[in-house]
């Protein structure tokens, strides 16, 4: 009787920490899809740009219409709405300016060092495509007359 128990227990443990394996497993392989996606997003905006400043604007109208409801609602002083605004103007503008392929690169980057091992289907993608990125990143510097050195990138 306490070998059948002994194997049961050893037989739990085992099936527990496959289970917990396989958990980590698919939690990385989704955090990777979702990192190499948000790159693909940017990537998009870099070779588009005309795609990031119509997202960057349909947020600002989102964000735009959620202050203006909490200042029917009262739940927000006009002074306020007034700061929060101007926030949200300032940080649409700075998004704006910011470079495209930079954050496609670092995206890739997420995906291969934050989520591999294993090495997913997505962590694959993002290392190609993390390179390329990178070479697009140093051209759109080197055409703005920016001096960096290699290891600024990183």
């Amino acid at each position: 009787m306490k070998k059948k128990n002994k194997l049961y227990i050893a037989g739990a443990v085992i099936l527990t920490i496959f289970f917990i394996y396989l958990m980590i497993y698919f939690d990385l392989w989704l955090r990777a899809k979702e990192a190499y996606q948000e790159g693909e997003k940017y990537w998009s905006w870099y070779e588009q740009p005309g795609l990031k400043i119509k997202n960057l604007e349909e947020n600002f109208a989102k964000e735009k219409i959620k202050l203006d409801k909490q200042l029917e609602k009262r739940k927000i002083k006009p002074e306020e709405y007034e700061k929060k605004l101007n926030i949200l103007k300032y940080e649409n503008e700075r998004e704006k300016e910011e470079s495209a392929i930079k954050y496609a690169y670092f995206w890739y980057q997420t995906a291969v060092e934050l989520f591999s091992p294993p090495e997913s289907k997505w962590v694959k993608l993002s290392q190609v495509k993390m390179q390329l990125a990178k070479e697009k990143w140093k051209e759109e510097l080197r055409a703005k007359g920016i001096k960096f050195e290699e290891y600024m990138l990183e």
